[in-house]
């Protein structure tokens, strides 16, 4: 049956072409409605209790959206003429940015303070060019004290200060996107001006919406320029090994038609473009030449030894059918079960991609039949075995003659390899996404070392009541939850408004120290708040501290140089001690680094669910496809114990996994089948169809693929590594995994595999003579 489809798949190749032909007509319009997507939301599915409690911060108090201005004098110097004076006029300027809602710096700093009767609140630096040495070290004695500045707005040693710009932005994400693109431009101009006003200041820009346009630069990034050397390390190194300008072409074209009408399929499908699946074109031409290059092979060698054009291809097509249909649809599991994944970008990355895999399983078997048949190509006669035949004749008399001890030696060595993956860690780090050569990395160093975290994390106590901010009981707790902060050794500043009542106590008793403390009169804590808000100036109000209806404060923590797991168990210790002390104010710590630090076990847990299904399925396929209990189990090793050895050799050299290696094995298992797959139905063939010994049929299953699969192992790991010099670590940790994924699976597939084999098939051997000789004995 499966030579009669061959056979029509060449009678027929002009039409079969023009119906792919329409087909990617139809899904190449799709590409009309692609757009990009770069806003952190999109790794978090609409559930995630972590984005929940974000989003209820946000709605309550104000957005966290922001661009910070880190400012650093190389004098050392913040409190200067000059540099107050630039940071003044970065202030003003930083208002006039597109949605700007607040902008708060250590000029604006509302200080107070009393003259007679009355509290004054002002700017803290009002006029910054006709100030006298004495008020500057008087400024500066002042903001070192104040704890609402140090760490946060300026350093402890007053050599680097920021100026920190909240954004509203629009609800869209589309919209937002392309308001973070006008903002951060906005904010490098401006940047750049006071820079060139001022040589003395260095300027970085941190903050999540330099975030959300870094990740949409290294998202354009990695299009622009890896997808292009990816595209040309293919085409050379199939000229290479094939040596065929024909089979070259035509592989080629399938990789472009590929990716072209999986790219159209996101547009149907309402698929954004954003930093995870943006990779898929990657996936899609590696996959895409698996297909190509097994049939190329096979029809190369049927040339080689004399049929003519239109048999050599029917012959490679009835040959590879059955074993490159499996492959795809093995390969489409592993990617459809990226579903289990909680983030939506790698469920969307493993839905696209398994797509991609069946449009290049489609094309492979109609557009590349009938353009290698359409161009002209001589035959090469075997004059004498090819240096890639001689590599793969020399390992497959290795594995024969060395079965035992590679089946032992290398079991035994996989096992201890496996056993160092369970040494990685969960270990998500927003700035380490980044490579230290990208501006953000750079600026985010800067900022953690000398000035204040990047990490944060939000608490909206609630005192249970309107006005319940007042409560001198209430306002106890939130301060002694803000000391316990302050004496956590990862913390670096706490927001609380305990230390404004604190400051507003003191203003009021004639600035003695005595009095920094709370209130122990509920309607004098009122009146401060009142009075301090009515002096407030316009966009400088308390609602990014304080609920509308006064029910609770926000307290914001600033942590530095903290993982995943480091945060979450910060946030476990928080949690206990609210449970213990303050059981009524207990609520959820939330942040964007809280969300991603739990995004990455979740992804983990929900992962290794997906790929045990995974795994079960492909099994099941290969059992139902090869027609053998026997031959779909032992797939079992060859297939799981690759990507378990890549992250033992990970656990041993790195040690710290992300949110991307979690799918690797989804990613990697339908890759690693193909190897497996084309080996062992050579080997079938030749044991059934033949009437090879095992070891007979090692040599057959070498011969006919070996080539073939040393060429699609050396093209997807070259493929996958360009992934590695990707700036966003997400993208290049997945790339490197892959790729090491790969190289390992071809080890063993060439040599424990036919180990394997032979053990099983020997065994059986022995039993079915010994079996003869007892009959003919009795």
């Amino acid at each position: 049956m499966i030579n009669q489809f061959a056979g029509s798949l060449v009678k027929y190749r002009a039409w079969y072409a023009l119906l792919s032909l329409i087909l990617i007509v139809a899904l190449g319009g799709g590409l009309a409605s692609l757009h990009f997507e770069s806003d952190y939301k999109i790794f978090f599915s609409d559930d995630n209790p972590q984005l929940l409690a974000h989003e209820s911060n946000q709605e309550t108090y104000t957005k966290s959206d922001n661009i910070t201005f880190v400012i650093a004098p190389k004098d050392e110097a913040v409190f200067t003429p000059d540099t107050l004076s630039s940071i003044k006029q970065l202030t003003d300027a930083a208002w006039k940015m597109p949605y700007s809602s607040r902008v708060d710096s250590i000029t604006n700093y509302q200080h107070t303070w009393v003259e007679e009767d009355d509290l004054v609140v002002e700017d803290f630096v009002l006029n910054p060019d006709a100030i006298s040495l004495d008020r500057l070290n008087e400024l500066k004695a002042i903001a070192l004290s104040e704890p609402q500045l140090v760490n946060y707005l300026i350093s402890s040693r007053a050599h680097a200060t920021a100026v920190s710009v909240n954004l509203n932005l629009p609800e869209l994400m589309a919209e937002a996107d392309e308001a973070t693109v006008e903002v951060v431009e906005y904010s490098r101009a401006l940047r750049d001006k006071i820079e060139a006003d001022n040589p003395n200041l260095k300027i970085y820009l941190i903050g999540q919406t330099v975030v959300n346009n870094t990740f949409n630069e290294m998202s354009t990034q990695d299009m622009t320029q890896l997808i292009p050397i990816m595209f040309l390390v293919i085409v050379v190194l199939l000229q290479a090994i094939l040596r065929s300008v024909v089979g070259t072409i035509s592989t080629v074209v399938v990789i472009g038609v590929s990716v072209l009408v999986t790219q159209g399929f996101m547009g149907w499908v309402g698929y954004a473009v954003n930093q995870v699946n943006v990779m898929s074109p990657i996936i899609i031409l590696t996959l895409a030449v698996c297909d190509c290059v097994h049939i190329l092979n096979n029809y190369l060698f049927n040339l080689s030894r004399g049929d003519e054009r239109i048999a050599a291809m029917k012959e490679s097509l009835s040959l590879n059918f059955q074993p490159i249909l499996l492959t795809s649809l093995t390969t489409a599991i592993g990617f459809v079960s990226m579903n289990f994944s909680d983030s939506p970008p790698f469920q969307e990355l493993g839905n696209i991609s398994a797509f991609g895999v069946m449009a290049a399983f489609v094309f492979s078997m109609t557009l590349f039949p009938f353009i290698v048949l359409l161009l002209p190509m001589k035959a090469r006669p075997i004059a004498k075995m090819s240096n890639s035949s001689k590599l793969t004749d020399s390992i497959a008399q290795f594995a024969i003659s060395r079965y035992n001890l590679l089946f032992w030696g290398l079991l035994v060595f996989a096992i201890i390899l496996v056993s160092f993956m369970f040494k990685n860690e969960l270990n998500d780090d927003t700035v380490e996404y980044f490579h230290e050569d990208v501006p953000f990395r750079q600026a985010a160093d800067y900022t953690q070392q000398n000035l204040t975290g990047f990490d944060m994390i939000s608490y909206s106590l609630k005192s249970g009541e309107s006005n319940g901010v007042n409560d001198p009981a209430y306002l106890a707790k939130v301060e002694a939850f803000s000391q316990w902060y302050l004496s956590q050794p990862e913390v670096v500043h706490v927001s609380s408004f305990t230390d404004v009542i604190k400051r507003l106590n003191r203003n009021m008793h004639n600035d003695d120290p005595e009095w920094y403390r709370l209130p122990d009169n509920r309607e004098l804590a009122a009146q401060y708040i009142l009075l301090y808000e009515m002096s407030l100036p316009f966009g400088l109000d308390l609602n990014n501290q304080i609920d509308s209806d006064k029910s609770s404060l926000l307290l914001t923590v600033r942590v530095k140089d903290q993982k995943a797991q480091q945060l979450i168990d910060l946030d476990l210790r928080a949690q206990q001690w609210l449970m213990e002390n303050a059981p009524e104010m207990v609520t959820p710590g939330a942040s964007v680094s809280i969300m991603f630090a739990h995004i990455g076990q979740r992804n983990i847990d929900s992962m290794l669910t997906g790929s045990l299904v995974a795994l079960i399925l492909v099994t099941l396929t290969l059992l139902v496809a090869l027609r053998s209990f026997k031959y779909g189990l032992l797939s079992l090793l060859p297939n799981a114990f690759p990507a378990g050895m890549a992250f033992g050799i990970w656990g041993i050299f790195d040690g710290e996994v992300n949110l991307a290696v979690a799918v690797i094995f989804a990613v990697t298992l339908g890759i690693v089948v193909d190897d497996t797959v084309h080996f062992i139905t050579k080997y079938i063939r030749a044991r059934k169809i033949h009437g090879h010994d095992a070891k007979q049929s090692i040599e057959y299953a070498f011969t006919v693929v070996g080539k073939a699969i040393i060429t699609t192992t050396v093209v997807l790991a070259a493929g996958f590594f360009v992934l590695a010099f990707s700036s966003f670590d997400v993208n290049a940790s997945m790339g490197l995994m892959v790729g090491i994924t790969i190289i390992i699976a071809l080890i063993w597939d060439f040599l424990f595999l036919p180990s394997l084999l032979i053990k099983v098939d020997s065994i059986k051997q022995t039993e079915q003579t010994t079996a003869i000789m007892k009959e003919a004995t009795s």
